[in-house]
């Protein structure tokens, strides 16, 4: 049997001052909680012949979603909403245009309307695509002398991405899966210096994922080629729990260079083709997002 994941990554701006972020996310918690104990879901059993170091995650290749994998010849579509949150984001005048070559901290707003789809070509190779479209805004701060506005805006088509997957091998009692994935951004952004990417980005990475008695554990790394430079890219350790027939979580993460974030998911499955994915990341290290929470469907077509 396979999942299908469908996550709409929302992050609300609570109407009064005192509701900052982590009380959001709080009551966004409490709300999800509340639908899962009162409506009544299909229940979503694994299959009797499903290899039991599998039972958290199922027999497909790992998806660059958080907790989501895809099988041979199946099609994932997964529409969502992201929010981002950061009071101090750092910005530096000279890359948006005005001139200061320093760097400030600054407040940061952002919300996204993306779509995810994945594809199984064979047992062993998948492929990815994922668009966005965003509205961000970054204020100056207030020690910036650049003639930068009080308040930077900008909308519009933001980072368009695909991924090709490959399972080295399928995981046994001696051994763990393991995968890697070749990942490139497309320059479609050129005009615009707050949203979107100028120019040609590429990572390469790889992971292993082992099942247990306790749940599945993931790590990976990877390296990018960005602005004609090769770096150390993300590198993240992972878990996944199917807690009922109906819902896992995840917990994982996740450092990019200096950027650390502490990511938690639920996944609510409604039918065995179609699942809820709420999804909240914290900033960890002073550099990284404070709040970014999102939520989402996914839908699974075979």
């Amino acid at each position: 049997m396979s999942y299908a994941p469908v996550v709409c990554q929302m992050r609300a701006v609570g109407s009064r001052a005192h509701c900052g972020p982590r009380g959001r996310a709080l009551w966004i918690s409490v709300i999800v909680l509340a639908c899962i104990a009162v409506i009544p879901v299909r229940a979503v059993a694994q299959p009797d012949t499903l290899y039991w170091r599998l039972a958290d995650r199922g027999p497909g290749i790992p998806t660059s979603m958080f907790g989501t994998s895809v099988s041979a010849r199946e099609l994932l579509f997964y529409p969502f909403v992201e929010y981002y949150h950061d009071h101090n984001a750092e910005y530096s005048p000279e890359e948006l245009g005005y001139g200061v070559d320093q760097d400030f901290r600054g407040k940061y707003r952002a919300t996204e309307a993306l779509i995810f789809l994945g594809y199984g070509v064979s047992d062993r190779l998948a492929v990815e695509f994922e668009a966005a479209m965003i509205t961000a805004q970054q204020d100056k701060a207030p020690e910036d002398p650049s003639d930068m506005p009080a308040r930077l805006k900008e909308s519009g088509l933001g980072d368009v991405e695909s991924e090709i997957r490959w399972r080295w091998n399928h995981e046994t009692d001696r051994y763990p899966e393991v995968f890697s994935y070749f990942e490139t951004t497309f320059p479609l952004q050129k005009a615009k210096k707050l949203i979107g990417t100028p120019d040609w980005e590429y990572k390469l990475g790889t992971g292993v994922v082992r099942g247990f008695r306790w749940g599945t554990a993931t790590a990976r790394v990877s390296v990018e080629y960005t602005e004609g430079r090769l770096a150390l890219g993300e590198m993240a350790a992972e878990y996944l729990k199917r807690v009922s027939p109906t819902v896992r979580l995840f917990a994982g993460v996740e450092a990019d260079q200096d950027e650390v974030e502490l990511i938690t998911e639920a996944q609510w499955f409604l039918r065995p083709n179609l699942f809820l994915k709420l999804n909240n990341s914290f900033g960890v290290s002073s550099k990284a997002t404070d709040w970014a929470p999102e939520i989402g469907l996914m839908f699974s077509f075979r």
